[in-house]
């Protein structure tokens, strides 16, 4: 029987060093691991035509290329959580699986969400600027907003908005969701309330982004939804730039009709030195650094070598964008975490650690002797 082969094929660091640790538990399980950077069609034809799964980070080769020519391909495997570099129209139209990791950076997320959040709220940046540049004062006309009693609305209900909430809920604040893909049970489940767009825009004090983008998503927050906030509201982004319409968020904050914002993506990134989100007092900025921590490499690792085993050995990984399709493979459905495969990826980390100090040690009796 033919080894079910997984290619990864991004270009960008840290992706492109493997740990030993990876190598070793995929190829135990008899996967044909490859790792081959691919930045065109030909690279595509060249090392990943064969592969039963691909996967990628944040290369958008698949996006611009297409899928034709890796059409013995399976699945798609999107480290991560947005997939807006991956097709996945065409791949659920040839019914292939986009596979994702929104759990590696979950916690991140939603900590930044908040942090952006806490910084406009408290004032934290700007009072730390005027700290930095001499002045000591005391400006109330800064001070407009307060967590408890607060009502923050959440546009997605994913992993990392469920986080928002939940950690969110210990402030005192409401919680209201629009996410047309969660049914309304789930949401009251955990502690918010559903409603639809529009009510959450004018209800709400704080609002959130967290939905993926798409056709449908892009500029959802434009002119015409920005006006349906209210004056002291804020605005948070930590999901994918482009869902804002950023020369009207930017004309909303110039002209006062809104509080404030955070954001930690944009619609051109790098953010140009010009932008005029640079100058502008009530707005928090960050360079698109929201699901990074000292825990992010090998988090990302983990996720990712646990879906792809999953699918190597027949079981529907944990999180998949496109369900609806018709797995080219037969799978099984199996109850995550999988701790047995939490387990299985420890064990080979560790022997890489063994393994290098067993080197270190052999060096040194080399010194020595």
């Amino acid at each position: 029987m033919r080894p079910f082969k997984a290619a990864l094929i991004e270009i960008t660091e840290p992706a492109t060093s493997v740990p030993p640790w990876v190598t070793h538990a995929l190829e135990s399980e008899e996967v044909d691991f490859l790792v081959r950077g691919c930045r065109t069609r030909a690279d595509l034809a060249a090392y990943a035509s064969d592969a039963d799964l691909v996967w990628v980070w944040g290369n958008s080769v698949l996006r611009t290329a297409g899928l034709e020519l890796i059409n013995r391909c399976g699945a798609i495997l999107r480290s991560g959580s947005g997939t807006d570099n991956v097709p996945v129209d065409e791949a659920t139209q040839r019914n292939v699986l986009v596979v994702n990791t929104p759990g590696a950076v979950a916690q991140e997320v939603s900590d930044h969400a908040i942090a952006l959040l806490l910084s406009i709220v408290r004032q934290t940046c700007a009072q730390d600027q005027l700290m930095h540049s001499g002045v000591y004062e005391f400006r109330r006309e800064k001070n407009r907003w307060h967590l408890a009693g607060s009502t923050l609305g959440l546009i997605g209900f994913g992993h990392i908005a469920q986080l928002v909430a939940q950690k969110m809920v210990a402030f005192g604040v409401r919680i209201l969701v629009h996410d047309p893909l969660v049914s309304e049970k789930h949401i009251r489940s955990r502690s918010a309330e559903p409603v639809d767009f529009q009510s959450l825009m004018a209800s709400s004090d704080f609002v959130s982004v967290h939905c993926p983008l798409t056709p449908d998503t892009r500029h959802l927050i434009n002119r015409e939804t920005i006006a349906l906030m209210k004056p002291h509201a804020i605005l948070i982004n930590t999901s994918r730039g482009p869902i804002v319409d950023e020369a009207a968020l930017v004309a909303a904050l110039r002209e006062k009709r809104i509080g404030g914002a955070g954001l930690d993506v944009f619609e051109e990134e790098p953010l140009p030195p010009g932008s005029l989100l640079r100058r502008l007092e009530n707005v928090v900025i960050t360079p698109h650094i929201a699901g990074f921590s000292d825990a992010f490499p090998e988090s990302f690792w983990q996720y990712s070598v646990e879906s792809v085993l999953a699918l190597a050995n027949g079981y529907w990984p944990r999180a998949v964008v496109n369900p609806q399709v018709r797995p080219r493979w037969s799978l099984r459905r199996r109850q995550w975490p999988i701790h047995l495969d939490i387990e299985f990826v420890t064990r080979h980390k560790l022997s890489d650690r063994q393994a290098a100090g067993q080197a270190r040690g052999a060096s040194l009796d080399e010194a020595a002797g």
